[in-house]
């Protein structure tokens, strides 16, 4: 089967760059007391629990001997009191720490989603909907981890190899150096497998990342799966993806599961040295008590070894993981505020394009040296062909782009030199994709407006003829919607994007295909509350259906990168040209 673009790995292999790691400590500093008080109580934790072995040789080499069963009952409640304070400190070291995790969880993915929902159309374009789903889930958490635990962990860990090396060398120092002697076969293990370790880990990151991608898209487009009947194909696609994140985490978990039992074989066999080395040539100089404690100290001494290589491990990939997080927090918000920007006054809707040229790739312009006027309260159709450039038009006038040249005025204020806020807050927009949010009809038509009344709201949907299909609901305007109104038929979710829209009450009215889903019947009333509705304001309509914009004040033919014709519809049907070639042709059709 051919590959696509989720069987494309995200490139996680990268050199170690200490920036990243400088970066994240912005989000650490503000829970540095947490961070401290919890490494505090893991260090007392762990030297308390290192007395245990002590006390099992007092137990074994003395108390035991001597039958000193006072002694014996003290020495076992003393041990059973370090176990409870250990117990005690680590409990609360981890309340601490788990909220100090999520905070980082909650800091990063709020700063990361608000930079995700001003970026331009274009990001979400060039990347797959899953893979920046798993840059917000799984890498954050990921990345939450180290940065809390991590941390801590790392440092712990050195103290524990530190205060075990001193227990154990006050227990035995000839039997200390029995125990280090493991660590260059450790290292050598170590070298050998961990670089294989993090590729392998790497691997599963990608592989799910690719899956999830897949994952997401193949629900959203589930009706045109179920319409070309494409379940088997795309079932084997899924399949194959999956297939390869299973093959992967297998193989990461058994390389994985190697360094683990090579840690463990290893301490074993020491263990079982310091047996050998006691009783046959270090006897009667060392007591079975102290050949106790060390074979307790010597299991001891591996786990904190193995954690800080593992901690290593998962710090190189989270360096990885930072810099996906942060690319996409430094990818640049095009359509931002200036640094002088403005308020936009109340608007009367006058609306200019002065020389307008724009691109959406160099070199390759839609529009070039456009320009027009439309007055206040004025409605503006614009027709022509696909791809001419007709919505770019209206993307320009919200500022959705940028002009490469020329200027987009309103009421004389340029477009780029106000905030974006006081600009898009005056306007209406109905985009042709018709999204409808999970929750209830009302809190889908509210969604631009909050403090809309109910009242308003039934106005808004009596005008555009919503009212009277969302009280044959079984709750109304209460009744729950899913996500992308799966419950509603087209024509029915462009009419809630209508009342939506409307609802604002706007001083400029922006529709672009607004009745390409309603039928004829419901288009005619529409037509009477919109007629209605669009006095006072601007309004620029995009229709293919030119039945919906024969009343507009003016209609502009938009081709060859510019208007090619302007008028009202019996003055552009007299010149007999583009505009009423195809008028005429539509009648032909019809």
């Amino acid at each position: 089967m051919a590959r696509n673009k989720f069987d494309i790995d995200e490139t996680l292999e990268t050199p170690f760059d200490i920036k990243h790691l400088k970066r994240s400590f912005i989000y650490i500093k503000k829970h540095t007391k947490k961070m401290v008080a919890a490494l505090l109580l893991s260090a007392l934790g762990v030297v308390i629990s290192l007395f245990g072995p002590i006390l099992v040789q007092r137990g074994v080499d003395v108390a035991v001997p001597n039958k000193d069963i006072a002694q014996v009952v003290l020495l076992s409640a003393i041990f059973l009191g370090t176990i409870v304070i250990n117990v005690i400190f680590i409990t609360i070291r981890s309340k601490l720490m788990v909220e100090v995790g999520q905070d980082i969880v909650y800091d990063i993915r709020k700063d990361l989603f608000n930079h995700l929902q001003e970026l331009p159309f274009k990001y979400y374009d060039d990347r797959p909907h899953g893979k920046i789903m798993v840059r917000i889930v799984n890498y954050v958490n990921n990345v939450s981890d180290l940065l809390s635990n991590g941390i801590i962990n790392f440092v712990l860990e050195l103290f524990n190899i530190i205060f075990i090396l001193i227990f154990m060398f006050s227990v035995s120092v000839k039997l200390s150096l029995v125990v280090l002697a493991g660590l260059p076969v450790f290292m050598v293990v170590i070298f050998l497998i961990k670089n294989f370790q993090r590729k392998a880990w790497q691997q599963v990151s990608n592989k799910s990342s690719n899956m999830n991608a897949y994952l997401h898209e193949s629900i959203n487009g589930i009706r045109v799966t179920q319409i070309f009947t494409r379940e088997e194909q795309n079932a084997g696609i899924f399949a194959r993806l999956s297939g390869n994140y299973r093959k992967a985490w297998l193989k990461a978990t058994f390389i994985s599961q190697c360094v683990w039992y090579s840690v463990d074989n290893i301490a074993t066999i020491i263990s079982a040295l310091i047996y050998i080395v006691g009783m046959m040539y270090m006897a009667p100089e060392v007591s079975f008590g102290v050949i106790l404690a060390m074979s307790g100290y010597a299991s001891r001494f591996w786990q904190p070894i193995m954690n800080l290589s593992n901690l290593y491990n998962n710090f190189i990939n989270t360096i990885a993981y930072l810099e996906r997080i942060f690319e996409a927090m430094d990818e640049p918000v095009t359509i931002t505020d200036a640094a002088d920007a403005y308020e936009l006054p109340k608007i009367e809707g006058q609306i200019t394009f002065d020389h307008v040229t724009f691109a959406y790739e160099p070199g390759k312009n839609i529009l070039e040296d456009v320009s027009f006027t439309a007055q206040p309260g004025e409605s503006i159709a614009l027709v022509g062909p696909t791809g001419a450039g007709k919505t770019t038009i209206v993307n320009l006038i919200s500022r959705f782009y940028d002009v490469d040249g020329g200027a987009v005025l309103i009421d004389g204020n340029d477009v780029s030199r106000v905030t974006l806020h006081s600009l898009r807050s005056q306007m209406g927009i109905m985009l042709q994709d018709s999204f409808i949010f999970s929750g209830t009809l009302l809190e889908n038509i509210k969604y631009g407006k909050l403090d809309a009344t109910d009242e308003e709201v039934r106005i808004a949907c009596q005008t555009v003829c919503a009212d009277e299909f969302i009280e044959e609901m079984e709750k109304g305007y209460d009744t729950e919607v899913n996500e992308r109104g799966s419950r509603l038929s087209q024509g029915q979710k462009q009419l809630i994007a209508f009342a939506r829209t409307l609802l604002c009450d706007p001083k400029v009215l922006i529709l672009d295909e607004a009745t390409s889903s309603i039928d004829a019947k419901t288009e005619r009333l529409l037509q009477k509350g919109l007629q209605e509705l669009l006095k006072g304001r601007t309004s620029f309509i995009i229709a293919h259906r030119l039945s919906t914009i024969m009343h507009c004040d003016k209609i502009m033919y938009i081709s060859n990168k510019g208007i090619t014709e302007c008028g009202t519809h019996e003055e552009l049907m007299a010149k007999r040209g583009d505009y009423y070639h195809l008028y005429t042709s539509q009648l032909q059709e019809a």
